[in-house]
């Protein structure tokens, strides 16, 4: 930065006069305050460097208003100044409620004011054009108090703030968004100021919750009085955590040491700027003496960060007064957001005129009389021990920063949460209007006003608690409402836990579950109605068609090899291709009809015959068991296939009263709402079934196994599985309990625990269900493979010793019969020339011509 010497003739005091042919600065600040008392013993030194270092020739009145931290008085000490003073800038408030009024009063006079409030609305320059911001906005502090809050696995906080400054609430907001993406949720809200009594109160309530994580967003005088109330309370013993934000961390430096004593171990996230370097310790050094001197009374003498910024606002002011002749309006104010160098509190750069905002803050403990250095964090990196070029490492845990001091110095981190006394157990809320009475059953006695909580949810509740590595009481409490307003109060702080909810996407924005304990989804159930109904081909079900193949190969192997072994004994067998076709199917199916073999002459058939009868006699005996069965067993199926068939055909639904189910049948299932009827218990469903108001009825899993387990003779199952969340418990946002929790249900899964609950609970409801599906009662060849096996290998063997019989026998009557045949033979060759002499003889002249020999008579 170049230094440019300038000449301050005059620095005038409240009461000051103005000096003619001077540029005039006004201050606005509440000089009772820390940090006012600061930043004008900062101002002032900053215009005594300004002229000690520049040679302009010019001199500058400063002209310092009491606000008295009042917005009124601040907006019309801002009038004087403009109008009497005649000011070319003002520097200040410290507040944005007094901001607001000076900033307004300042743009209709064309006056540019810095301001040294925490942070301004984005849109605060647009409507108050010569406003700008001199301090930088620190919100982002939220997201180092949320790193802190997820280093140490704490789940939820309370915050403390004041609801009486904008800013702080504007601070709330982000913090709660920090927060969120760390997952954790806020417990309890205690807006401030409070008379000292109603404080007492409302740290008594929160003293009596689980959870021990507070983070404090106040001013000085306000966190004094409530960490000396917490100190009378006792909450600032072991166990309890403490995080407070700027401004009230930068002037902890300047508490007496009876107030600090009401504050160790407390952590603190402060702006942190850069207090090294020749420039910084002249300044600290001249300061202190010059701070003493002004401001007796004042503890601590030492300088904060709001005298860092002050000093730089009123230098970038001086040194922007210098770069132009006018006096005030738009052109100073355009100066004023060009400058560009680095003061005692960083970089001074206006972009939007805002400067820059902070990236970088410091992490403190308050320790004895003061406080030591932790770390620091940096927007983007994480926690760190060093700071600028020395930082090398950076964590996303602040753990590894090393120990710190907690309240009641335990050993040890806090766990953030106590687990509830059995004075005070948690409140866990159970639905009365439960349909599902197996589940919850909620017995109450109005005369003696007491409860009692039957069923399988109540069994598993209490099954989970019992594996919790830690002792939590604990005390079941009716709800008379909808599931819906019961999640709710969960997120009304009414119950600490509610059981036997079904987990739903919306709901979580009221709580948080734990994993399902029943299978998640849901199904159609429809009537049942009669496989065997108007069924042509009954017949055909006992046996399964690769078996009827089988059969009808069979009897025609069997007839082809009796008709061979017969048909040279039985002459009923030949004649036509027709004929011995015929007999040879007679053959094969006489024994499926008459159990007998009269009529067969070989022995071969006979024995393959007998074989035949012993398999036919057991197929015959097997299909009629089996076909009588299936006629007097009922066969069922469902009435209705899909859900299309539903929709298509306009076929009325039921669905269960008072839950979601309402909307997952109109919007997702797509059903009209004039085909959809509600239903409460179970027996309402199986009514309306049976009378056909409904054609089918839409239950979540855990009620449709209780229905079909009560009415599985009557209804089934049909369609697919529609996924959505089981049912659970649900617990607050963040609640310390729910991992514990978690775990208990997996090894209750794991044991096979959740399974014996759920069998008890089946079993008075059981029942045989009869349902088959397709060819389940038909009978196939792999129970008759033997029997086959014998009969086509007797039937085989029967055919070869015919065959070999056969061939064995044509060898031997060719070889008797040779002889004979060659007689016959040389006598026809005999018979042949006799006749040929016979002829010759006849024929000769000396023949008489009347006389003829025969063949015979030769």
């Amino acid at each position: 930065m170049s230094m440019l010497k300038f000449a301050l003739r005059n620095v005038a005091a409240d009461d000051g006069t103005h000096v003619m042919g001077t540029n005039t600065i006004g201050v606005i600040t509440d000089n009772k305050s820390r940090n006012g008392k600061e930043e004008i013993v900062a101002i002032k030194m900053a215009l005594e460097d300004f002229y000690q270092y520049s040679n302009q020739n010019f001199g500058l009145d400063l002209q310092i208003r009491n606000s008295h931290g009042d917005p009124l008085q601040a907006a019309l000490a801002a009038r004087d100044l403009i109008d009497t003073k005649h000011v070319e800038a003002i520097i200040g408030p410290q507040t944005w409620e007094e901001t607001t009024l000076v900033a307004d009063i300042c743009s209709q006079n064309m006056t540019p004011v810095l301001s040294l409030a925490d942070a301004t609305p984005n849109w605060s320059t647009l409507k108050w054009p010569f406003l700008v911001q001199a301090s930088p906005n620190h919100f982002k502090q939220m997201k180092a108090v949320a790193a802190i809050v997820h280093s140490f696995g704490w789940y939820d906080v309370n915050i403390v703030y004041d609801d009486r400054d904008s800013s702080s609430t504007r601070m709330l907001s982000h913090l709660y968004r920090a927060l969120s993406k760390a997952c954790v949720q806020i417990s309890n809200l205690l807006p401030i100021p409070l008379i000292s009594s109603s404080l007492s109160q409302e740290l008594e309530k929160l003293r009596e919750g689980h959870c021990k994580v507070f983070v404090v967003n106040l001013s000085l005088s306000l966190a004094i009085n409530l960490f000396e109330t917490a100190k009378k309370l006792n909450m600032m013993e072991k166990g309890y955590v403490w995080i407070i934000t700027d401004p009230f961390t930068s002037l902890v430096h300047s508490l007496k040491a009876s107030t600090i004593s009401s504050m160790q171990g407390i952590i603190g996230v402060k702006s942190y700027f850069p207090e090294i370097g020749v420039q910084y310790e002249d300044f600290y050094l001249r300061f202190r003496r010059k701070f003493s001197s002004e401001n007796p009374q004042e503890f601590n003498n030492e300088p904060g960060i709001f005298a860092a910024r002050a000093y730089d606002a009123a230098w970038t002011l001086a040194l922007a007064m210098t770069q132009t002749d006018n006096k005030g309006g738009q052109i100073l104010l355009d100066n004023i957001l060009l400058n560009n160098f680095t003061g005692l509190s960083g970089k001074i750069q206006f972009t939007d005129q805002k400067l820059d905002p902070s990236n970088t803050f410091q992490i403190t403990n308050v320790i004895g009389k003061g406080y030591k250095e932790v770390g620091f964090w940096s927007d983007g990196l994480g926690f760190s021990n060093n700071i600028g070029q020395n930082a090398t490492t950076f964590n996303s845990s602040m753990k590894e920063l090393g120990q710190v001091l907690w309240p009641g110095r335990p050993w040890g981190n806090p766990r953030g949460w106590t687990p509830p006394t059995s004075d005070k157990p948690l409140r866990i809320g159970v639905p009365v209007l439960a349909t599902l009475k197996q589940f919850i059953n909620v017995i109450q006695d109005q005369t003696e006003n007491t409860s009692t909580f039957q069923g399988f949810t109540i069994d598993l509740f209490r099954s989970t608690m019992e594996l919790l590595p830690y002792h939590l009481p604990y005390k079941f409490y009716p709800f008379n409402d909808t599931y819906d307003n019961l999640v709710k109060q969960v997120y009304l702080k009414n119950f600490d836990a509610v059981i036997d909810v079904t987990i739903i996407s919306y709901r979580y924005q009221y709580a948080e579950f734990t994993q399902p304990y029943t299978d998640p989804g849901v199904v159609m159930v429809v009537p049942l109605k009669s496989k065997l109904a108007h069924r042509t081909w009954l017949f055909m079900k006992p046996y399964t068609k690769t078996m009827w193949a089988l059969i009808l190969a069979m009897i025609i192997y069997n007839g082809f090899i009796l008709w061979m072994l017969e048909r040279r004994h039985n002459p009923e067998i030949r004649g036509s291709m027709l004929n011995q076709t015929g007999s040879m199917a007679w053959l094969a199916l006489t024994p499926l009809i008459k159990l007998d073999g009269d009529r067969l002459h070989s022995n071969l058939s006979k024995m393959a015959m007998v074989v035949w009868l012993f398999v036919v006699l057991i197929i015959t005996q097997t299909y009629t068991a089996n076909l009588a069965s299936m006629l007097t067993a009922e066969r069922l199926e469902p009435t209705i296939d899909d859900i299309d068939q539903l929709r298509n055909s306009n076929i009325k639904v039921g669905y269960g009263t008072g839950s979601f189910l309402k909307n997952y049948v109109q919007k997702v299932l797509q059903f009209h709402p004039a085909n959809m009827r509600h239903f409460g218990a179970l027996e309402e469903y199986a009514e309306a079934l049976r009378r056909k108001e409904i054609g089918a009825a839409f239950l979540e899993v855990p009620a449709a196994k209780i229905f079909l387990a009560k009415y599985c003779k009557e209804f089934i199952q049909a369609g697919p599985l529609y996924k959505i969340g089981g049912f659970g418990f649900a617990f607050p946002r963040g609640s310390p309990f729910l991992p514990s929790v978690n775990k208990a249900l997996l090894d209750l899964f794991e044991t096979g625990r959740v399974r014996e609950l759920e069998n008890k609970m089946l079993a008075s409801e059981q029942c045989e269900d009869t349902e088959l599906d397709g060819e389940a009662g038909s009978l196939s060849p792999n129970s008759f493979w033997v029997l086959f096996i014998l009969t086509t290998g007797t039937s085989t063997i029967a055919l070869l010793v015919y065959v070999f019989r056969r061939s064995y026998a044509n060898h031997e009557e060719r070889t008797i019969w040779r002889l004979p045949m060659m007689i016959i033979e040389q006598c026809g060759h005999a018979k042949r020339r006799i006749s040929r002499k016979v002829s010759d003889v006849t024929e000769s002249p000396m023949t008489s011509p009347t006389t003829h020999a025969t063949p015979t008579q030769v």
